[in-house]
């Protein structure tokens, strides 16, 4: 019997075994305040791989960063897919699992076997005029971020040229919405139930489940409506990229990009906002340079939004950090956790605008998030367009009393209290940015927004005061 002695002391490689480790939960109230903490706690007592508990369920936790990198790129001995996982094969994970409905929704960020790659390379074919600077789409687009983010904050002064707002409720949350439903085709404002559903859905509240159902549906029901009349956008493309997906199957490609771009980017917006606010003068000084980017890296090593990727699994028994790994244990890596490892922490410069981009937050090898550069531009252009129009922008509660909320796989901001000054006058379309005819195209009349139950939803929060 071989035996290790890592960061927590002796670990048998060879006897132990997940169901007999009687792993302490991970979400506990430590977790929600401080996961930083929680991953230290753990990283003394096991090494770089710990047995945790999510909510019932036994999981192995990747807190190192060269353990990471060793589950991230080979997709062979750590393949996803729900298939692999033995513990639910034999019966063993709970009807219940509150985590269960999220991991079932059989999407491209969950899926295994023979039929990811085929659909890895439609999702990255149907994303390209998006992401590729030089296609029209992806002008479009950002033209689009644009209008969408002088919507919102246009809205906000409808509460005063100077006063209170939530950024995180009234630009971080909304913006990503609207752009993901710009990029499902969503005729006018008739996504914007489906936004909202989409919320529920993503705060895991009692309505969560009917939620779920109604968005599948919507979902479903657009799917159709482009497979009959296909446009410019991103279901059309994916389903000309890979024309043997079933309605019910790209209901659920796109409910993966409704929820991805929409939490992971809202969360992201908001970490940047706040370290601009609060950094020192270089990172104010960096964001009016134009290195929007280069803080977000930052951002990102520090607080990233996807602090624990969906399970892998392992194809055979296999060491990884003190223990063995059995054939079909679950397998969670920790960015969040990652980016605290000495190994790669001590190699980041502090006190520097410019960062490392060998982050963990867009994940690693051949199953890297196939939108991370069409999250990184809404999220860099909706940034650079707040503190465009915003003279002043300071927090209304010191950083370290801002409210958090975590999950097994987000975290971020619960809200984002500022005190604002708006410029004088709404700040002209960036040289870059969009056309007139842009905005007019993107954006639904006046009288289709209100409406919209997400406007009606956003104007209340300024007539409530909040």
């Amino acid at each position: 019997m071989e035996t290790q002695r890592g960061g927590g002391g002796s670990v048998d490689l060879d006897d132990t075994r997940l169901e007999a480790l009687d792993p302490q939960p991970l979400l506990t109230r430590d977790y929600e305040t401080r996961p930083s903490l929680v991953y230290e706690r753990l990283r003394q007592q096991h090494g770089p791989v710990a047995p945790v508990d999510l909510l019932g369920v036994p999981a192995w936790l990747v807190l190192g960063y060269r353990e990471s990198l060793q589950v991230l790129q080979n997709d062979d001995a750590w393949p996803k897919g729900l298939e692999n996982w033995r513990a639910r094969s034999e019966g063993r994970v709970p009807a219940d699992w509150p985590l269960g409905p999220s991991l079932e929704v059989n999407h491209i960020l969950i899926q295994g076997g023979p039929g990811y790659r085929p659909l890895r390379t439609a999702w990255d074919v149907a994303l390209k005029p998006f992401q590729d600077p030089r296609h029209p789409q992806a002008k479009r687009l950002k033209g689009a971020v644009t209008a969408y983010a002088d919507e919102l904050i246009t809205l906000v002064g409808q509460g005063g040229a100077t006063g209170l707002a939530d950024l995180s409720a009234q630009f971080s949350r909304p913006l990503p919405l609207m752009v993901a439903s710009h990029l499902l085709g969503f005729p006018g404002s008739q996504g914007d139930d489906a936004l909202m559903d989409m919320w529920r859905v993503l705060d895991a509240g009692p309505d969560a489940e009917a939620a779920l159902e109604r968005l599948l549906a919507t979902l479903a029901e657009l799917a159709a409506l482009k497979l009959q009349k296909p446009g410019d956008d991103f279901p059309s493309y994916l389903l000309a990229a890979h024309p043997d997906l079933s309605l019910d199957h790209l209901a659920r490609e796109l409910f993966m990009l409704l929820g991805m771009t929409s939490d992971h980017v809202g969360i992201l917006i908001s970490n940047t906002v706040v370290e601009v606010i609060s950094g020192e003068g270089s990172v104010r000084a960096s964001l009016s340079a134009g290195m929007v980017r280069e803080t977000m890296n930052r951002v990102v090593m520090r607080k990233p939004p996807l602090v624990n990727f969906v399970p892998r699994f392992a194809a055979e028994d296999t060491p990884l950090g003190n223990y063995t790994i059995r054939a079909g244990d679950p397998v969670w890596v920790s960015p969040g956790a990652a980016h605290a490892d000495p190994l790669f922490a001590g190699h980041v410069a502090s006190g520097t605008t410019i960062s490392t981009r060998a982050h963990l937050s867009w994940g690693a090898g051949p199953r890297q998030c196939p939108a991370r550069e069409l999250a990184s531009t809404v999220a860099a252009a909706g940034v650079g367009r707040l503190f465009e129009r915003f003279d002043h922008l300071d927090l209304a509660l010191p950083a370290d009393q801002l409210p958090w909320r975590s999950s097994p796989f987000m975290r971020g901001l619960r809200s984002l209290p500022v005190r604002y000054e708006l410029a004088a006058a709404p700040a002209g379309p960036p040289a870059d940015g969009p056309a007139p005819e842009v905005a007019a195209e993107v954006l639904p009349d006046p009288s289709a927004r209100q409406r919209s139950s997400l406007w009606r939803y956003l104007t209340g929060l300024i007539r409530g005061g909040r």
